[in-house]
């Protein structure tokens, strides 16, 4: 399952980020292999909405599509 497919509310594991462009970008938003992150909130065909540790942020779609994540 990717990011991209994440509902609003539920709790993720982030499992991998194949790109190591897109993983170092990713690592310093807190997105990193084995992070537990919470949805709080998915626009159709537009960016995921993050949050951990009271900090929110967005991923955009294309980006989602290729990070791989379990529902906990």
């Amino acid at each position: 399952m990717t990011l991209s497919n994440v509902q609003p509310g539920e709790t993720i594991e982030i499992l991998s980020i194949p790109d190591e462009t897109v993983r170092v970008q990713a690592i310093r938003l807190g997105i990193y292999e084995g992070a537990h992150i919470q949805c709080s909130d998915k626009i159709s065909r537009g960016p995921v909405i993050l949050r951990r540790r009271m900090q929110e942020m967005a991923i955009g779609h294309e980006l989602a599509k290729q990070i791989k994540v379990r529902v906990i």
